[in-house]
Formats: structure tokens, C-alpha cells, sequence
């Protein structure tokens, strides 16, 4: 998390994330898995931090961020299986969103994270580049749609309801209501499908 004025250069790095993620995934895997740790790194290191002085958030996001892509980096079969998890995570919130509306059950999050991850090592090399291509398109639309100007991607980077001071990092719904918003993210995670499948992963 970081303060709300950073959010429109946080959200430029998003994209740029994203970005490299969507076309090139597989082939900058650890790069990827960098970008990534570095993220979830700075989010928790601000979450448990908890404080509104904007240099020490800085800071701590910073050390946090390091801290995080360096275990991402290291623990590269961890980072595959994460990739995994993460990816179903997200199936099933855009899937129970659309089709129940609000969250959906912890246990269902639970079983999809772990029923990803075993997929993701047993088929490592497809679900690295189909986990980076839709991961990647996912930050990609988060970060254009702060960047954009929409009202719940801007209320998430700035968290106006629980602590303004601070920008919370990947909302899982960053625009409610949006039919095309699971639509965007299914059609630009197959084109970096493709792109990766038949230019950028190699054979």
C-alpha cells in the first residue's frame, strides 16, 4: 500500500507489470515472479505496518517489496504453485461475482487456491504462461482502470472508507457492475496466451 497521491504512478507501474507479464511471461518468468513479490511484499509489509507517515510507508514498501521479490525469485517452484493458486483465486471471485454477486465462501477460495496450485506443477511450463498472461492482463486492466478515472479502481487506491492515507494494492472487483470487466480480462489473457504460445515462450 502506498499513499494516495502515488497512486496514478502506481498504477503506470501496474500496467507496465502487467504488461510484460501479458506477452512475455513465461520467458521473463523470474522477472515476473520479481514484479509480483515485490507487490505482495509491499502490501503486507504497509498492511502490518499501519502508520500515516508517508516516508516510513515508503520505506517500509520498499523493504517490504525487496524482502518479497527475493523469495518469490528464490522460491521459484513456491512462485509456480502461488501463480496457480492465485489465478483460480480469481476465477472464482469474477465467476461467483457475476453469477451471485458479493464474496464467495472462504472454502471455495480455499479448494480452487489448492486444486491450482497441484495443477500448476504438474503442467508447469502452460500454467506458467497462461497464469502470467491472465495474472499480467488482470494487473493491466486494475492499473488502466485507476489510471482511467473509475470510481471503485480510484476508491481502492485510496481506501477513502477504512484509511485514506493509504492505496490498496489489486481490488478483486475494481469496477462492481462492469459486465465487460470479466469479459476484457478472459480476451486480453488469451491473446497473451497466444503471444507467449507463439512468439515469446520459445518451444
Amino acid at each position: 500500500m502506498l499513499p494516495a497521491a502515488y497512486q496514478i504512478p502506481a498504477a503506470i507501474l501496474l500496467v507496465a507489470g502487467g504488461l510484460v507479464a501479458l506477452v512475455a511471461g513465461y520467458r521473463v518468468f523470474r522477472a515476473v515472479l520479481g514484479i509480483y513479490g515485490f507487490i505482495l511484499g509491499a502490501f503486507v509489509a504497509t498492511s502490518a505496518m499501519g502508520t500515516s507517515d508517508t516516508g516510513w510507508l515508503i520505506a517500509t514498501a520498499l523493504i517490504g517489496g525487496l524482502i518479497g521479490a527475493l523469495i518469490f525469485i528464490a522460491a521459484y517452484f513456491i512462485g509456480v504453485a502461488l501463480i496457480g493458486a492465485g489465478l483460480a483465486a480469481i476465477a472464482v471471485n469474477l465467476i461467483w461475482g457475476q453469477l451471485a454477486g458479493g464474496d464467495p465462501p472462504a472454502l471455495a477460495i480455499i479448494i480452487a487456491a489448492i486444486v491450482g496450485a497441484l495443477a500448476s506443477l504438474s503442467l508447469q511450463r502452460y500454467v506458467i504462461i497462461v497464469g502470467t498472461a491472465f495474472g499480467g492482463a488482470w494487473t493491466l486492466l486494475v492499473g488502466g482502470l485507476a489510471m482511467a478515472g473509475n470510481g471503485a479502481a480510484q476508491a481502492a487506491a485510496s481506501a477513502a472508507t477504512e484509511r485514506p492515507d493509504v492505496w490498496v494494492l489489486y481490488p478483486m472487483n475494481p469496477a462492481p457492475g462492469e459486465w465487460w470487466v470479466p469479459v476484457a480480462w478472459i480476451v486480453l489473457g488469451l491473446i497473451g496466451v497466444f503471444i507467449q504460445l507463439r512468439y515469446t515462450a520459445g518451444k
